[in-house]
């Protein structure tokens, strides 16, 4: 451990070790015109569409935990960029539906490699990418991330 993170609480780890992970995932998608949101993003749509779904922007924002009008504002960049297409979901007028464009597909499966590559790294002090301790950090993480947060609540304790 880092001298900087001795004593260090763990919400203060997960806040560093994500800030680590979206600046390193900035730099390296940045060469195929991609930030680390737009990469979330189409990365996410592309595994959906390749399960046969397209994702209104509003459940992609809840696979992603982006907020709709964030995921909202990234999809018109992408479209511009020529790599994502948005239309209207024929159930359901106020929906909007997304899909990658054949360009999107081809500059989403390169960054998918790149960001892997990444992870190999990130992940190499654990074991690599398919030891069992990486296995078990994921499904740690897994339960933390599925662990409701109210802070409202937590406000209330205080204050009475």
């Amino acid at each position: 451990m880092s001298t900087a993170s001795e004593g260090a609480t763990p919400g203060f780890l997960v806040w560093r070790l994500s800030m680590k992970w979206r600046v390193a995932v900035d730099r390296a998608v940045a060469p195929l015109g991609l930030t680390h949101a737009q990469y979330s993003l189409v990365a996410s749509l592309y595994g959906m569409q390749r399960s046969g779904l397209r994702p209104s922007q509003r459940h992609l924002a809840d696979h992603t935990g982006l907020e709709a009008l964030y995921v909202s504002k990234l999809a018109r960049a992408l479209e511009s960029a020529g790599l994502v297409e948005r239309t209207r979901d024929p159930r359901d007028p106020r929906a909007v539906q997304l899909a990658l464009t054949d360009e999107g597909s081809a500059v989403t499966r390169q960054a998918i490699k790149v960001v892997h590559g990444l992870l190999q790294q990130l992940l190499e002090p654990l074991g690599g990418l398919d030891s069992e301790r990486t296995r078990e950090f994921g499904r740690d993480l897994a339960t933390l991330l599925d662990t409701p947060l109210d802070p409202a609540s937590e406000h209330e304790k205080e204050q009475s």
